[in-house]
């Protein structure tokens, strides 16, 4: 199958392939638009099953790319990267070193950060190569504290604000209050675990890793549950901070929830999904309008700002989370798609007043 007639392909700018025999790198880079500014995603390193379901991954992410810069209100377009390959076994130094020469080929086009599979090291790494690596420094956190460049925190702290706006629209609840059943551990989950913890709400987690999950039970003194079962938890949020595509026909009818809140991307398998949620009586508070905090992050660190300025900016998340619950309600539209038309309004105005 063809790049262009992948189900994934929207008319993205460009899609550049990748490999170094040296090192074993095989890549996949996709610029979905640059209207706004120059196409800004994470690096993944996952093992495909085929190099098509790679560039199904690739095409999807860089589009919400897209649309997250658009709501996030940021001078960016959307592009990723994604390397095939178990980053725990087959990641080498080299390897990174040699993804870096291939960003920097793109002369800016596309400005690379972390995600899935990598970390600020491999982006260290990177950027000995490359002059278009966000997120591998950062002067300052949104707390004001040493920072590694890690935008984990930030995603986190955004996720955290647009949940907590979406149960007072939705659910008129403080979250001392709340149930939340969060599905993914990792850098950002747990992060979004203890904000919520602190606040005093009752958590439900789970992970692949088992070893992930208890450590948020012993920490936050969470209910633990098997990863099939997260979708069957009687809650009042679910959390998805794992992959994406988890709404879907199989899930979608087990889920008791009333408000869908997370971190993970592209958590819709389809658009439909979005509707058939709102059927249900589920508000979706859209992901890529949630997990900006670390593209905001990648942003502020790269111009003059403050931890002030780019906390500022992460609240703007809870803002924006309730226009969109509101729009959906008085057009009695799902909020996937009143997301979809706000972000397309702001880059195509732009492209057309340019």
């Amino acid at each position: 199958m063809s790049v262009f007639n992948n189900p994934a392909f929207d008319e993205h700018e460009s899609v550049h392939y990748f490999t170094d025999q040296t090192t074993g790198l095989r890549a996949i880079i996709a610029v979905h638009n640059t209207r706004l500014g120059p196409g800004l995603g994470g690096c993944r390193m996952y093992p495909y099953a085929s190099s098509e379901d790679a560039l199904t991954d690739v095409l999807r992410l860089a589009k919400g790319m897209t649309y997250k810069a658009a709501m996030a209100n940021l001078p960016l377009g959307g592009g990723k990267a994604v390397i095939i390959g178990d980053p725990k076994i087959q990641k080498t130094d080299a390897m990174m070193r040699a993804m870096g020469q291939r960003v920097q080929l793109l002369r800016g086009e596309y400005i690379t950060a972390e995600d899935s599979g990598m970390s600020v090291h491999d982006l260290n790494l990177m950027a000995e190569q490359c002059d278009y690596v966000g997120g591998h420094f950062a002067h300052f956190n949104y707390l004001g504290e040493p920072a590694d460049g890690n935008p984990a925190p930030a995603t986190a702290y955004g996720v955290f604000v647009g949940l907590k706006e979406a149960v007072a629209y939705q659910l008129k609840k403080p979250l001392e209050q709340l149930h939340v059943a969060i599905q993914g551990m990792g850098h950002v989950g747990f992060r979004l675990a203890k904000l919520l913890s602190e606040a005093g709400t009752r958590l439900t987690v789970t992970d692949i890793d088992t070893e992930l999950s208890q450590r948020a039970a012993k920490a936050f003194n969470a209910t633990v549950v098997d990863v099939d079962d997260i979708y069957d938890v009687k809650a009042d949020v679910f959390a998805p901070c794992a992959l994406g595509a988890i709404i879907n026909d199989s899930t979608i009818e087990r889920l008791q929830c009333k408000v869908i809140a997370g971190a993970a991307n592209n958590q819709l398998e389809e658009e439909r999904h979005g509707r058939i949620l709102k059927q249900k009586g589920i508000a979706y508070a859209p992901d890529y309008i949630l997990n900006a905090g670390g593209i905001i992050d990648i942003h502020h660190q790269r111009i003059e700002s403050s931890p002030e300025k780019l906390k500022q900016h992460l609240e703007s998340i809870g803002n924006t989370v309730v226009q969109v619950l509101q729009r959906a309600d008085t057009n009695n539209l799902p909020t996937n798609l009143v997301a979809n038309a706000m972000a397309e309004e702001r880059f195509q105005q732009c492209g057309a007043s340019s």
